[in-house]
């Protein structure tokens, strides 16, 4: 089967992490299908000469053919001029595949002439309250698109739900990709040693790393000495380095950075325990590679996470506050102690894998071309 994925989130030469779960996704969908991969490029992110030309940037990525076309989905005119530029390419697939929510806006006054899967990944629908104040006023109509697919795929049940609450059609689940590790890194004895926490994410408030770094400080005050390493950059870098230093526990927060899938791997291998005070997740990749790293996990409780953490490997923290995540840290670190690497990623096998994601999208072509044929 041709299908044309067409997305806003995707990697780049200018933003390397950007929609790496799309990218996963799309690779294990050319594992059976032939892919041609569409990407809705903001114009701050593409390259100089295609916003002035107003074309396509064509790519090959390992195989896969990118074509980039320029759209802000704050631009009316560009999103015109995307939908122009697709339907050429729809006219040869015999699917179109969308994936997160601004890749709707194109199709919002005709939908493709094919056969058509909606992947959903937007937080923006679970937590309207982390949008900006225009977003949220447009969110009631914008849910709408979402009525317009053939089937909508959503990668856990807690996102499905309001996507669910505004179609009748098939809404089906496909998880993210989190491949199964073949050599986990044996966990070491908490005797005698800080605490080793890492965390993954955006320096970003919905992520709250400055309550990480408050809950270090607060567990050195109860006893426990600790150490966070934190993978991710984002705009509260400085802020949360500024804020360590006004701790006292400058010596005990170290920022990555931006780092690739084996910088990350590295990370959660050098870890006793994954803490991450995340407001609101979907899926919460990061706490789901931490699982089958053989890591425990504290995390926040408003997401996806809790349909996969077993109460023996991890907990959810619902209080956004420094006693509560540091209370859990406590009782979850020495809880888990006893427990293998294997013992921990058992918990997750290889549900999350790219054969099993694979097989999802099979599922969801083949309905979408039963509902279509309606």
């Amino acid at each position: 089967m041709k299908i044309l994925a067409v997305t806003t989130w995707f990697p780049s030469d200018a933003s390397p992490t950007m929609g790496t779960f799309v990218d996963k996704d799309v690779r294990a969908i050319a594992r059976h299908d032939d892919v041609e991969v569409v990407h809705l490029v903001a114009p701050h992110l593409a390259d100089r000469s295609t916003v002035e030309a107003g074309g396509a940037d064509t790519v090959d990525r390992d195989g896969i053919t990118v074509r980039r076309f320029v759209m802000s989905p704050q631009r009316p005119e560009q999103v015109a001029a995307a939908r122009r530029a697709l339907d050429p390419l729809i006219d040869r697939a015999d699917l179109v595949h969308t994936m997160a929510f601004p890749t709707l806006l194109p199709f919002t006054v005709r939908r493709p002439d094919r056969p058509w899967v909606h992947t959903e990944h937007w937080s923006g629908l679970t937590t309207p309250s982390t949008l900006p104040r225009a977003w949220r006023l447009a969110l009631p109509g914008l849910k709408q698109l979402l009525c317009r697919p053939d089937v909508v795929t959503a990668v856990c049940d807690y996102l499905a739900r309001p996507v669910r609450a505004v179609r009748r059609g098939p809404t089906t689940l496909v998880p993210c990709i989190v491949p199964p590790v073949d050599d986990l890194a044996p966990r070491r004895p908490l005797e005698g040693r800080p605490l080793e926490l890492v965390g993954v994410g955006g320096l970003v408030d919905r992520k709250d790393p400055l309550l990480a770094v408050q809950v270090v400080a607060e567990l050195g005050r109860r006893g426990l000495a600790s150490r966070l390493t934190w993978a991710g950059s984002g705009p509260l870098h400085d802020d949360v380095l500024a804020l360590a230093a006004s701790l006292g526990v400058s010596d005990e927060v170290t920022l990555l950075g931006s780092v690739d899938t084996a910088g990350v791997g590295a990370a959660l291998d050098a870890a006793d325990l994954f803490f991450l005070p995340t407001k609101a997740d979907n899926f919460c990749v990061s706490a789901a590679e931490a699982l089958v790293h053989g890591r425990p996990v504290v995390v926040g409780a408003t997401g996806g996470q809790g349909e996969y953490i077993e109460p023996h490997v991890g907990a959810l923290v619902a209080e956004q506050t420094v006693d509560a995540y540091a209370s859990t840290v406590q009782r979850v670190a020495p809880a888990t102690a006893g427990l293998s690497a294997e013992d921990i990623a058992g918990t997750i096998g290889d549900r999350f894998s790219a054969e099993a994601v694979q097989r999802g999208y099979t599922d969801a072509y083949a309905l979408a071309v039963q509902e279509r044929s309606r």
